[in-house]
């Protein structure tokens, strides 16, 4: 086991005993996150929904299974080659958005995942995990796909699959994303994802 895995698996543990704030109290799993300790590109959502907190893995509801087959498209896969996590880890009642105080407890995890991994490319998955990652300000509809740099990482907004399945019409602009990252993933990433 490599020193980095050895350091993801202890944060891991850490973060599956977390007790910080009220969604605690209603998880049934702590969504810790999944992908390789290697991944130049991390994916962030908000939160899990109730399938990720039943199965304790982010996205993989019908969200996560077009997501997958997006990053397919795209030669990425998360038991390949990412890393997909949450702001939050444990599923807000009725999926309701993380609540700020929520976020700022359970940031401090996806800091630490970011600190290990030190992915070249962030993508978030939605306006609230933009919001949060990129600028406060961000307009999701305008600004995704486009790259911002911060601290040396590049980051991009994309709109998040489970607003894709409910406008489907925005499914080419997303797939239009996603052929961005991979130029973008051939041009600075060290790693070959064929």
């Amino acid at each position: 086991m490599s020193e980095k895995n050895e350091e993801f698996q202890k944060l891991k543990e850490e973060c599956l005993a977390c007790r910080s704030c009220g969604l605690c109290e209603t998880r049934n799993n702590v969504v810790f996150g999944v992908g390789v300790d290697n991944a130049e590109v991390m994916l962030i959502g908000e939160g899990p929904g109730e399938n990720e907190d039943l199965r304790g893995e982010p996205f993989v509801g019908r969200g996560g299974q077009l997501l997958d087959k997006m990053l397919a498209a795209v030669d990425l896969d998360r038991h390949k080659n990412i890393y997909i996590a949450n702001i939050v880890k444990c599923r807000p009642p009725k999926n309701r958005d993380p609540l700020p105080e929520e976020q700022q407890q359970c940031i401090r995890w996806l800091r630490s995942q970011f600190k290990i991994l030190k992915p070249k490319i962030i993508v978030c998955l939605g306006r609230i995990a933009a919001a949060k990652i990129i600028k406060p300000d961000i307009k999701i509809m305008k600004e995704h796909g486009q790259f911002f740099e911060k601290n040396g990482v590049l980051m991009m907004p994309i709109l998040h699959p489970a607003a894709l399945l409910r406008n489907p019409n925005n499914k080419p602009a997303a797939f239009e994303d996603f052929l961005k990252l991979q130029e973008k993933i051939k041009e600075i990433c060290d790693h070959t994802y064929d």
